[in-house]
């Protein structure tokens, strides 16, 4: 068998917890249901976990968990909402990887995701490495193993974040064949250039590293998986498989067609997505010539025999590499047209801005208490994962922090709370659609507020006026809204929630 088909899913939601209460509110453009998050797994995630297979007559011949059969990843802050509110989903999510794991000779159809959806090239080295690290801390507490390749969000790249990536013994990832600028066949001295797409996405490639490390990359089929999400390839089941099939050569060494796509267009985006998907996988199964396969799988069997060397700074939803998220360069979603994006510079300023200041209050706080800030913060996803709260002892024990004073274990609690809503805070969706005042950069904004709320309770540092001040010049496209700082201050600061409110909200809830 030399010929392969891998299917991959970035099932994704951008957190939408208040930030205060951390619980997601109700939200009327998901009506009947309570909130996007409802919703969309109602959509999605729920039939993808039974998904009915028909015969010619429209009979239901079979139902598969299409989790079982694919290559995926799920946002971790998707999955704790999962967790919490869809126990059964998020449990044949579970059974899925182990008994994919079956299938795939030991290798899981999962594989983790850098935590929360951050552009990685644009994050500082310390953010990048706790994203990583947090991301696959949250992968093991999921689903009890190590993550052999990890999902980069928007899949945003540069040398620096494949660094972090082999330094944490990370595998491979998998980019749009746009990032792609060379490659050669290992041992030749000649480069092919391959930029715009040109890449064979057919073989695993080898990248290596300016630290001598080496991470492998797979550049999904780019043709295929627009059609699958922006076209109408869904409509059957029969014809995706026939496409994936026929997208293979004659080559006598190891071929693998493979997409990669968001996981919602699976019944979200397209509807019956779930079941074009389980007939797709039932021919597929059903073909002796092609054989299903996951990435890590397909490594074991045949490692890569060619190197590449990537374009820097490249997404696969930003035609200009990485603008989208800090310039007005022309991506956008939401159908207006005549609005412009000029908010976005100022937006990634300020944050930047804010992260920076809120720096030297975490390090200096956390090294009052004789510890390394950055590998304390490194740690707290344990505390963040146990939410039932008894995490946070092992926590301190393990710092040698045990006996440490009341008062002063509130205050740590507060830095790295405040930690954790500044990496929130450049969740990517804030940037991805045409307006400030959407839902997605009014939750960031919270982040902001609640980070720069906390600074204010652990050092008495007032960053709100010079931060909202910043905010202003970032312009709204609604006349009522005015420009980012005048969004904040009617919009985000009454949002602000003390203990008090807190006590108030979950008496009424």
């Amino acid at each position: 068998m030399n010929k392969y088909i891998c299917i991959h899913g970035h099932f994704y939601q951008p957190p939408r917890e208040n930030a205060w209460l951390e619980a997601v509110e109700l939200q009327d453009s998901a009506y009947p249901y309570h909130d996007w998050n409802e919703k969309i797994s109602a959509e999605c995630y729920a039939p993808n976990t039974a998904a009915r297979i028909l015969d010619s007559e429209k009979r239901i011949i079979d139902i598969i968990n299409n989790f079982s059969h694919i290559s995926f990843n799920i946002g971790p802050t998707l999955l704790s909402w999962l967790k919490k509110k869809q126990p059964d989903i998020y449990q044949a999510i579970r059974e899925a990887d182990k008994s994919g794991q079956k299938y795939f000779s030991g290798h899981g159809p999962a594989i983790a995701q850098a935590y929360n959806h951050m552009i990685m090239p644009l994050a500082n080295p310390h953010d990048q490495r706790t994203q990583v690290r947090w991301g696959i801390r949250d992968f093991v507490f999921h689903f009890d193993r190590r993550p052999e390749g990890m999902w980069l969000p928007e899949t945003a790249v540069n040398l620096d974040t494949l660094e972090v990536l082999a330094e944490e013994d990370i595998r491979f990832t998998i980019l749009s064949p746009t990032q792609a600028a060379r490659c050669r066949k290992t041992g030749s001295s000649s480069w092919a250039d391959v930029r715009g797409g040109k890449i064979d996405p057919k073989r695993p490639y080898r990248c290596l590293l300016p630290s001598g490390k080496h991470i492998d990359l797979f550049f999904y089929d780019g043709p295929i998986a627009h059609d699958v999400g922006f076209g109408d390839l869904l409509n059957s089941g029969e014809n995706f498989a026939r496409r994936l099939i026929q997208s293979m050569d004659n080559r006598s060494d190891a071929q693998i067609a493979h997409i990669a796509t968001d996981g919602e267009t699976f019944g979200h985006h397209h509807r019956f997505g779930d079941m074009a998907l389980a007939y797709c996988l039932h021919l597929i199964k059903s073909d002796t010539a092609v054989r299903a396969t996951v990435y890590g799988e397909f490594l074991e069997r045949h490692p890569p025999d060619h190197e590449v060397e990537i374009l820097e700074n490249t997404s696969w939803s930003c035609a200009h590499g990485v603008e989208r998220w800090q310039n007005d360069c022309g991506c956008r979603i939401g159908g207006h047209d005549h609005w412009n994006q000029a908010w976005r510079a100022p937006l990634r300023r300020s944050l930047n801005s804010l992260r920076d200041q809120l720096i030297p209050v975490f390090e200096e706080g956390i090294r009052a208490l004789d510890q390394d800030p950055w590998i304390m913060r490194d740690h707290y996803i344990d505390v963040i994962l146990d939410s039932s709260g008894p995490g946070r002892e092992p926590f301190l024990e393990k710092h040698g922090l045990k006996n440490l004073e009341q008062d002063r274990r509130i205050q740590l609690w507060r830095l790295l709370e405040m930690q954790r809503h500044a990496m929130l805070m450049f969740t990517s969706c804030g940037w991805f659609f045409d307006e400030i005042s959407g839902i997605e950069t009014i939750q960031i904004l919270q982040y902001a507020a609640r980070a720069i709320q906390l600074a204010e309770e652990t050092s008495r540092l007032s960053l709100e006026s010079s931060f909202v001040k910043e905010l202003a010049k970032a312009p709204s496209n609604i006349a009522r809204f005015g420009n980012g700082g005048r969004i904040y201050k009617t919009v985000i600061k009454p949002a602000c929630i003390d203990l008090k409110r807190v006590a108030a909200h979950f008496a009424l809830s």
